[in-house]
């Protein structure tokens, strides 16, 4: 992605240098925190996960404070410039249909800290906090999608990262959120997990959505690096990998077909309109 030497975001908060230390609380370990690194990553039920989050954080935590690393700075940038990127699209787009857009902030940070949905720590990866509008960027994770996807520096796994999170933002914005959030409440959990789904899908689409306007930037190769992190991390995948089987009824996600199919339709489309993802419920 060519990134270098375009407007960064002003609505970016860098907590790296500031680290909290402690211990896992008992009772869940490294097994609840991988738990919660599957159910958080790209999405998720904010409310109910991190509430069992916090339960998971360590008490007598200390914070650290150190300078951040030249490769650090180096992400920063790029993070920072691909939240311009999402801010400069969305606000067009939504300006076309006659609605304001209010762009979301950002927070990087590493190992543990504060939301208005909760802790977080730096093993549940980045969410989105409708509580705050703010995305919440694991950089510790960031750094096992660049080892996954072999890159170095930026790498265009990370801005669909970024971008399907502000697709949530998106969703915010339009009202969808609250409204799945609320329905989902008063649903059974297999209909609930189902429309959970459905919503995770919509992000993914209006990541695709960004990638389509944002194509005179790309590089050969990155859309397929997108299309490749959303199969990693499609709910089949991910159960194939922990457990060995998979369990479609307990699926919040979505497969890594159909995240990858919707990522893709936003980035041939380019239409917010046709992203009605919870159309087979």
């Amino acid at each position: 992605m060519k990134w270098e030497g375009r407007r960064q975001s002003d609505n970016l908060e860098d907590r790296r240098g500031m680290s909290t230390t402690g211990k896992v609380a008992a009772g869940g370990g490294a097994i609840g925190i991988i738990f919660l690194l599957i159910q958080m990553f790209l999405g998720g039920d904010n409310q109910e996960i991190t509430q069992a989050l916090q339960n998971q954080l360590g008490q007598g935590a200390s914070q650290e404070e150190r300078p951040l690393t030249e490769e650090e700075k180096l992400t920063g940038a790029f993070v920072s410039t691909v939240l311009a990127s999402t801010e400069d699209i969305w606000l067009t787009l939504f300006k076309e249909k006659g609605i304001d857009y209010r762009v979301p902030k950002m927070v990087l940070f590493s190992e543990v800290t504060q939301s208005a949905c909760g802790g977080a720590s730096g093993s549940t990866g980045p969410f989105y906090c409708p509580g705050d509008e703010t995305l919440y960027m694991d950089m510790s994770f960031f750094n096992t999608l660049k080892e996954r996807f072999g890159a170095k520096g930026g790498d265009f796994a990370i801005a669909y990262v970024i971008a399907h999170e502000v697709g949530h933002h998106v969703q915010h914005q339009l009202g969808i959120l609250e409204k799945t959030q609320g329905m989902k409440r008063q649903l059974s959990e297999a209909r609930g997990n189902k429309l959970q789904v459905a919503t995770e899908l919509q992000a993914d689409f209006f990541a695709g959505v960004w990638a389509h306007y944002e194509q005179k930037y790309l590089d050969e190769g990155d859309i397929q690096e997108a299309i490749n992190a959303a199969a990693a991390v499609g709910d089949d995948n991910i159960q194939k990998s922990t457990q060995g089987y998979t369990q479609p009824e307990t699926y919040t996600h979505g497969t890594s077909e159909q995240r990858m199919y919707w990522f893709s339709q936003g980035f041939k489309t380019g239409d917010i309109n046709s992203g009605d993802t919870y159309g087979d419920l």
